[in-house]
């Protein structure tokens, strides 16, 4: 499963993290990696141009195969492989690789079935280690270039960061209350406390969905403060995960924006509504609310959806996604990302 942290080795925040066999992207690189050789091989058979797609087809016929073998095998093992360093996982690959491919070939042979590549099964292993040689460098490539290090310090820049004037407005409304209110006043500090608590916190691990939710309703109740009836929340959360790990610092961002683009710029209550859920292995998110044309409220909107969408991929790679669509005077986000506890 995925891990939970950006780091794979808590005690070397230098070491490369090995791939993970259960991720979506890893599966679809190696599938992509193993068919582009397979695709480099036929153009280097073709004796012409117009041979190049039947000499891919055919190869495709023993490639993908043993590729898709090696790799349940890889899913299967996952949780074991997560846990060795780079030149143990390495050796496994090698041999789970050319264990999958003879045993496939040998299979074939039995059943008297013509091997497309000349050598048979030997020639078949061959090919697998060199697959597996080269898909491997890549992914250590890639995973050397999303390091520990470097997307730890990436999480520190692209961690949000509620806007100033959040904060002067949230004083402000505080001291309008102090007198009249002081219990409400206090309340709302410690929510402010609490909130900036949070945004100061390490956020390379993922926190509970609860955590984040309870963190938005402490956001909702300070801007309550000042804008009184007009900011409305509808949540509904029938079949939410309160234990769904998700990014840290996500929701509230996506608040924001609501109540900064949608809110404050209209003279009419118009709600925001939240709907998250879970579908099985995924969890889905659904955040609507009013919106104002702003040249500059809008690159400010951009931003700050383009950094969720890349923490989202920092952590999820491909399993994550984040939409956006503005119809009919109100602007919709949907998330969608793939269910993980802790105990996972």
């Amino acid at each position: 499963m995925l891990s939970l942290s950006i780091r794979q080795n808590p005690e070397d925040k230098t070491a490369t993290p090995v791939p993970d066999f259960r991720s979506v992207g890893t599966l679809a690189r190696i599938v992509i990696a193993v068919n582009a050789l397979a695709l480099i091989v036929a153009a280097a058979r073709a004796s012409e141009w117009s041979r190049l797609a039947i000499e891919f087809i055919d190869l495709a016929a023993v490639v993908e195969p043993p590729l898709v073998f090696v790799m349940l095998l890889l899913f299967s093992l996952q949780p074991w492989l997560r846990l060795l360093s780079w030149p143990a996982l390495a050796a496994a690959a090698f041999v789970l690789s050319t264990t999958g491919a003879g045993a496939l070939a040998l299979l074939l042979e039995a059943r008297q079935r013509e091997i497309l590549l000349p050598g048979g099964v030997s020639r078949a292993m061959a090919w697998s280690v060199l697959a597996a040689a080269l898909v491997l460098y890549y992914l250590y490539l890639r995973g050397k270039a999303f390091s520990p290090a470097l997307s730890q310090a990436r999480l520190m820049a692209l961690t949000a960061r509620i806007r100033p004037h959040f904060l002067f407005n949230s004083l402000n409304a505080v001291l309008g209350i102090m007198r009249s209110e002081p219990r409400r006043a206090e309340s709302a500090l410690e929510e402010l406390a609490e909130l900036f608590r949070a945004l100061m916190r390490e956020n390379r691990q993922l926190t509970a969905l609860a955590d984040e939710i309870a963190l938005c309703r402490q956001y909702l109740d300070l801007e309550q403060l000042r804008l009184g009836e007009r900011l409305r929340v509808a949540w509904r959360l029938d079949g939410c995960p309160d234990d769904a790990l998700v990014p840290p610092l996500m929701l509230q961002p996506l608040l924001e924006n609501a109540v900064y683009h949608g809110i404050e710029p209209a003279s009419t209550p118009d709600p925001i509504a939240i709907h998250i859920t879970r579908q099985g292995d995924t969890v889905f998110m659904e955040l609507t609310n009013p919106y104002h044309e702003s040249e500059s409220h809008h690159a400010g909107n951009r931003m700050a959806l383009d950094n969720i969408r890349e923490r989202l991929a920092l952590f999820f790679d491909m399993e994550a996604q984040l939409n956006t669509v503005l119809l009919d005077g109100r602007f919709r986000v949907t998330i969608r990302l793939p269910y993980r506890r802790a105990s996972s």
